[in-house]
């Protein structure tokens, strides 16, 4: 009696796993990559997010509107020095293809900034920025890891502010650009 039911349990198991591989539950679409070959070698593709309406989640301290409302920021005097934002993350054609969060931290005098872009269908990849801005307003930061698509590259990503100017009563009040330029990593043979 009990083979046939550990017999019957494992039958249901690969029954289970063979319908799921043949009709899969989750259907990643993945949108084109709209990337473009950069002068030096390498690739670009640029992103946004129109604030405020791409802003998911806003988490710090003492918070009057926190996102979602209703938000209580932990009281761990750990956490005191941190902002957490998450954002929907848009190509160039305004579609939404993924998710992005940025941190920003005080320590000891200095400022910690951090993004992690996730595009669902390609992979993550974390970076570390600068703490001062370049000239023209942009940050600059490099990549640190990867996975999937981004694990073998190395790049930059570069963060601005454009106000919006337009005037028209739903605009967005403005949009953060990212810029991500990408090479390989190969190694040449020696």
């Amino acid at each position: 009696m009990l083979k046939t039911f550990l017999f019957g349990i494992v039958l249901g198991i690969l029954a289970a796993a063979g319908i799921l591989y043949a009709y899969p539950a989750v259907d990643q679409q993945r949108e084109a990559s709209l990337v473009s070959v950069a002068p030096n070698g390498g690739t670009r593709e640029t992103f946004h997010i129109n604030i405020p309406m791409d802003r998911i989640l806003l988490g710090a301290p003492n918070q009057d509107e926190p996102i979602p409302p209703g938000l209580e920021w932990p009281e761990d005097p750990l956490l005191a020095p941190l902002r957490v934002e998450m954002f929907k993350l848009r190509n160039a054609r305004d579609a939404v293809i993924g998710v992005a969060a940025r941190t920003v931290a005080e320590d000891d005098g200095a400022t910690v900034i951090d993004w992690i872009l996730h595009l669902p269908a390609r992979g993550s990849v974390f970076i570390n920025m600068q703490e001062t801005p370049e000239e023209g307003g942009y940050r600059v930061g490099y990549f640190r890891t990867g996975s999937r698509e981004f694990g073998p590259l190395t790049g930059f990503l570069t963060e601005r502010w454009v106000a919006n100017t337009s005037g028209e009563e739903d605009a967005p009040a403005g949009r953060i650009e990212l810029q991500a330029g990408y090479s390989s990593m190969l190694e040449l043979p020696e």
